[in-house]
């Protein structure tokens, strides 16, 4: 570690510890330092929370859930009576204001603060391997610095884009009315989502989808479903297709797609992903290189010595739960506490359309390309009476097992509770449970979580043949069982 007791200039002030990036996982390792007696600097170019309580994970799953009570509503009229609902966004617009304080990040300031520590709004930028320049004030750091700047949208380079007023994800989430029609570009998980919310509050939602599915980093069981579930709510796809021209006619927005067809919309949302924006931090300062896609990090998050980084801009896995991960090694090794390194085998992540798609580890396909020699099971649960009982809300349970060692390496559920029943099958996954070890499990009956039991022939070829035939693998996965010596 550098040591920099005898460094600081009448310019400058010492830290402990400078935090660059004050989102989610930022803020949680901040106060954890802070807890342990630090001195800490967090600087945040915009809000102290991040995306996440402002722009992701909370408010957008608040639509959620006010979309999916609508649709819930009309699956009464299949089972228990009649009801009738009319949507009224005025009124998740204001929950989702109240939430996030109208986008002011006063109390996660105040917070920061009467912790102890120092918090500034402004850019960050290296100017020596510990010492950051902020609003022409220098701050030198004795023990170190986390990058934690997170991503910004990805705007793609479409001919006239520069000249239409085009959404990003995040102006839905704070939007006080809605558009009648709108186009998405991007049919991943945040396209999806909010797509499907948007079509459930009467808005003609059309999503343009390059690859040749939506949610191409999922099963393509689970894709099928979304689909299928985006047709009967009114939903237009266009798969294998990009946005090749924009431009304004009127009020409206026509998106001139790569095959020539022309879509007309009151609103063009721009949902393409996400990228860290490294290229202004003077990452070359510090010894790194600003001209990577990620910041290369260790088992112990550390990019250099005495620099740490966690989150997206480490290119693990763009999710909230995996930067806290990291934010926890990055304490332990700060602090001079034992922690087990990061290892990224069981990253679990939900996609809360409805049904929900929940995966950890593998998909087949990525298995496969890995260089394992894999088993896949996949039961569809569209015809049990679970289905049933949700609304006829089907569903599909994978799982890929290594053939070499009998061991669960990846899964996905895609369905009712589907980010519910994944907690199982993470843990199985995490901890490398060999299949034979899942089948021997006694499963509560009827649940969700049981489908996995079903799944894998836990309850014997007759009973799992009549609750579901949909079955693919699961001879195979006999197979493979015996062969383990089980």
């Amino acid at each position: 570690m550098f040591n920099t007791d005898n460094q600081k200039s009448v310019n400058d002030d010492i830290a402990d510890v400078i935090i660059l990036g004050v989102g989610t996982s930022g803020e949680d390792l901040s106060l954890q330092l802070l807890d342990a007696g630090l001195n800490v600097v967090g600087i945040e170019a915009h809000l102290v929370g991040g995306t996440c309580p402002f722009y992701g994970c909370l408010p957008s799953k608040m639509m959620v859930r006010a979309a999916n009570l609508l649709k819930e509503s009309e699956r009464v009229n299949l089972m228990s009576g009649q009801a009738q609902t009319s949507s009224d966004w005025s009124q998740i617009a204001g929950l989702v204001r109240q939430l996030t304080g109208g986008w002011n990040d006063a109390g996660g300031v105040e917070r920061f603060e009467k912790r102890g520590g120092r918090l500034i709004h402004g850019e960050g930028k290296f100017t020596g391997p510990l010492t950051v320049s902020v609003n022409g004030t220098s701050f030198t750091a004795k023990k170190g610095i986390v990058i934690a700047t997170g991503t910004k949208p990805v705007i793609p380079p479409i001919s006239g884009l520069d000249k239409v007023n085009f959404w990003t994800t995040d102006d839905i989430i704070k939007a006080e009315s809605l558009p009648e029609s709108i186009v998405i570009l991007g049919g991943g998980a945040t396209g999806t989502e909010l797509g499907q919310v948007l079509a459930r509050f009467g808005v003609k939602v059309t999503i343009v989808e390059p690859g040749d599915r939506l949610l191409r980093l999922e099963e393509p069981e689970a894709s099928e479903k979304i689909e299928k579930a985006f047709a009967e709510d009114g939903i237009v796809v266009h798969k294998g297709a990009r946005a090749k021209e924009v431009e304004t006619r009127g009020s409206l927005i026509v998106t001139r797609l790569d095959d020539g067809e022309e879509l007309i919309s009151e609103r063009l949302v721009i949902a393409t992903g996400r990228k860290p924006d490294l290229e202004n931090m003077g990452l070359e300062a510090a010894g790194l290189d600003s001209s990577a896609r990620f910041i290369e990090v260790d088992e112990r998050m550390r990019a250099a010595d005495a620099i740490w980084a966690m989150g997206d801009v480490t290119g693990k896995a763009m999710l909230t739960h995996v930067a806290l991960y990291q934010g926890a090694i990055i304490a332990a090794d700060i602090l001079g506490k034992e922690h087990p390194p990061a290892e990224y085998h069981s990253i679990p992540r939900v996609t809360f359309t409805d049904p929900e798609v929940g995966s950890v580890g593998y998909t087949e396909s990525a298995a496969r390309e890995a260089g394992f020699d894999v088993v896949a099971v996949t039961k569809q649960v569209a015809s049990t009476f679970r289905g049933i009982l949700h609304g006829n809300n089907s569903g599909v349970i994978k799982l890929i097992a290594d053939r070499k060692t009998g061991v669960l390496i990846g899964a996905t559920t895609a369905g009712p509770r589907g980010g519910e029943i994944l907690g199982l099958l993470t843990l199985a996954v995490h901890a490398r449970v060999p299949i034979a070890k899942l089948r021997s499990m006694i499963y509560a009956f009827p649940t969700f979580t049981g489908g996995i039991g079903e799944a894998i022939g836990a309850y014997g070829r007759g009973v799992t043949t009549v609750l579901d035939p949909g079955y693919t693998g699961l001879k195979e996965l006999d197979q493979l069982i015996d062969g383990q010596g089980n």
